[in-house]
């Protein structure tokens, strides 16, 4: 019964890992495109 508990927390933290690791990885294509266009409006 103990294992039983200690696998299924250990299963829940890493779907919530994984599901906070994309909200970061999207966020990170956004601020990388953002300075795109910043370079690009600069750009002569």
């Amino acid at each position: 019964m103990k294992t039983r508990l200690v696998l299924i927390l250990i299963a829940t933290s890493l779907l919530v890992m994984a599901g906070t690791g994309c909200n970061t990885a999207h966020g990170f294509g956004k601020d990388v495109s953002n300075t795109g266009d910043a370079i690009q409006r600069n750009t002569p």
